[in-house]
């Protein structure tokens, strides 16, 4: 004997085959776990109905069970219903959807159809709010893993451009001297080549805004360097070029985390910036995780070792970890940085929670709570505070 297993929002329902309803399995008369419900059954995953359906189609003497949905399929198969077949779409199906709102009413879950529409609506929301956090869940970790490559990019520039200074510099030392940042210098490296060539008026016009810096070399007299190969200048170049490429790429991560964190942790964003927050979201393990810390980890985020030393030595604890980073601590004195980092770390708890269980925008109000904080700080503690023993003469005096 064969029956139909029609889902909706209100549980299972088996079905003969003219779409009358033989037999049910309910959900609790709660919209939040009837969404709870239908998001485990959404994974194929067992719940208490599945089985108990299950158990009342044997007692019918159903042998063969017809589904529209492969997740339910799998729910029943999985509960030991050996004879699943999946029809999508069947006419069963459609017979009990079309009356689904009127069933709803019998069943005794709403007063009304309109009623009805509205538990549909509640379940629905609740339904997309888990997807969405779900899609961001995934996403966040993608953004954790960009930033890190961002990291080790910046890594292995930092050590070809030291590289290339010290071997660019043994045939023009004169270059590295007159521009002092990494990607300028490289640039300008690849554009002249020999030292010979800077003399030339297209070298020069293609230097753009850095033709002045290299002016001034030229007014120096002859350079000290020593003389090359064509051949040797033509591998420096070619490391130079490639050097360039890691900065463009680089460039593209950052944009990317920019985009991503957007998406992802907007308030996060907009309060610590989307490089600071991403790495943030990177040593918690994901954005669920930064939402369930404490501030005082949060604060501490990137310090482990240092903490950990303090614990097992007896020293001084860390007042702060990667949120060093953010500009209005590390420009303050030494004596205002733990209380501006904590105050820092209890926006960032806000906005993970914010981010990861609503979406709500409230940046804007958590930056000038940090701005009128940290203003705060700043007036009240203008002056280092007296050492200890100071405070000690002061007493006996």
């Amino acid at each position: 004997m064969k029956g139909y297993v029609v889902g909706s929002f209100v549980g299972l329902l088996l079905c003969d085959d003219k779409g009358e309803m033989v037999e049910k399995a309910l959900f609790p008369k709660d919209p939040e776990e009837q969404a709870n419900r239908l998001y485990l059954l959404s994974k194929g995953e067992v719940v208490d109905e599945v089985r108990e359906l299950c158990e009342k189609a044997r007692r019918l003497n159903i042998d063969v069970l017809v589904v529209e949905d492969p997740k339910i399929a799998q729910a029943l198969v999985a509960s030991g219903f050996h004879e699943v077949r999946i029809e999508a779409p069947n006419k069963v199906a459609k017979l009990v959807r079309a009356r689904m709102l009127d069933l709803v009413v019998k069943l005794g879950y709403a007063q009304s159809e309109e009623e009805a529409l509205s538990i549909l609506h509640k379940i629905a929301s609740d339904l997309s709010a888990r997807r969405i956090v779900e899609a961001v869940e995934k996403r966040d970790l993608l953004v954790a893993q960009a930033v890190s490559c961002i990291d080790e990019v910046e890594k292995m520039l930092n050590v070809l451009a030291s590289r290339l200074r010290e071997w660019y510099g043994v045939h023009f030392p004169e270059l590295g001297n007159a521009i002092k940042d990494h990607e300028d210098f490289i640039k300008a490296l690849t554009i002249i080549g020999h030292r010979d060539n800077v003399k030339k008026a297209e070298i020069l016009e293609r230097l753009g805004p850095l033709k002045d810096k290299v002016a001034k070399v030229l007014e120096g007299g002859p350079s000290l360097g020593a003389n090359v190969l064509q051949k040797d200048i033509e591998v420096i170049k070619g490391v130079a070029e490639t050097t360039l490429r890691l900065y463009e790429l680089n460039e593209r991560l950052r944009k990317y985390v920019d985009e991503v964190m957007g998406e992802v942790a907007p308030n996060i964003k907009e309060l610590v910036g989307p490089v600071l927050g991403a790495r943030l979201i990177a040593l918690a393990g994901g954005l669920e995780r930064l939402a369930k810390l404490p501030a005082s980890t949060i604060q501490l985020l990137g310090a482990e070792k240092a903490l950990f030393r303090a614990l097992r030595t007896g020293g001084k604890p860390p007042k702060h970890g990667i949120i060093f980073q953010y500009p209005e601590i590390h420009r303050s004195p030494k004596w205002q940085r733990g209380k501006i980092a904590r105050a820092l770390a209890g926006k960032i708890a806000i906005a993970a929670r914010v981010d990861y269980f609503t979406g709500e925008y409230i940046a804007d109000e958590l930056k000038e709570d940090l701005k009128n904080r940290i203003k705060e700080i700043k007036e009240i503690y203008k002056t280092p505070p007296k050492k200890a023993v100071e405070k000690k003469v002061e007493k006996k005096v």
